[in-house]
């Protein structure tokens, strides 16, 4: 699914850039994307590695990104040192560590704006995950980093399709690449959604194309620097960049 290396996105407005903006709404907007690709792994790695009950987990997620949002908690965040989910995750265990210390969560209220986070789908998630040791919660927190990643994309995919009348494309997509299992033949897909098979290996030619932009458009938003960006890339894509 990685294809070329000579595909990849020119340079986008980093949103750890713009988290640090003076525009209230830039700042805003990129909190929110932000948020998005890591809101589930901060909740499940604190559920894990602190052991802590899901109603503890959510408040200790709502409060991390709202003051990380705040008092610009990643101004001191430097590319040259970490990458920034591994930055992220210190972030997060200084927070509970002091949580803890305190003997009590802070609970957000008053004025502030609750998150709207799916906690109950994350807790469904993480009750098929088994951790062994807590070297395995760093990878964990990982793992759940990309599958954030590539459902963003998928989200993004399906909403580019819906939008530019290549819904079949999606659905074939979904149906050969998404679904658990073996998948069906390209001949299956054909019969099924009554196309040649060609057009079933292009429209899926088209659909893994597309999801790969959008896998990268994400990766070079989301990270602190261009080589880590390439270096993600290779690695959830086994793109090689020139």
């Amino acid at each position: 699914m990685g294809g070329s290396g000579s595909a990849f996105p020119r340079t986008q407005y980093s949103i750890l850039v713009a988290t640090k903006s003076t525009d209230a709404t830039v700042r805003g907007q990129a909190f929110d994307e932000l948020i998005a690709v890591y809101w589930k792994p901060v909740y499940k790695y604190i559920r894990m590695k602190w052991l802590v009950s899901n109603e503890d987990a959510k408040d200790l997620t709502q409060e991390f990104f709202a003051v990380a949002f705040e008092k610009d908690f990643f101004e001191s965040y430097d590319a040259k040192r970490s990458r920034f989910r591994t930055f992220l995750r210190t972030c997060v265990d200084g927070l509970v560590a002091n949580a803890r210390k305190a003997s009590a969560r802070i609970k957000r209220g008053g004025q502030t704006q609750m998150l709207s986070l799916d906690f109950e789908a994350a807790e469904n998630e993480l009750s098929r995950i088994q951790v062994a040791d807590k070297h395995d919660l760093d990878e964990l927190f990982d793992r759940e980093w990309v599958r954030s990643v590539f459902s963003l994309a998928v989200d993004d995919l399906r909403e580019q399709c819906s939008a530019s009348g290549k819904l079949k494309h999606f659905a074939l997509f979904e149906r050969y690449d998404l679904e658990a299992g073996n998948p069906a033949s390209y001949a299956e897909l054909a019969e099924e959604f009554q196309l040649p098979v060609t057009q079933v290996t292009n429209y899926l030619a088209f659909a893994r194309s597309e999801f790969r932009r959008h896998v990268l458009s994400r990766l070079r938003r989301i990270t602190g620097s261009d080589a880590e960006f390439r270096s993600e890339a290779r690695r959830l894509l086994g793109v090689n960049p020139r």
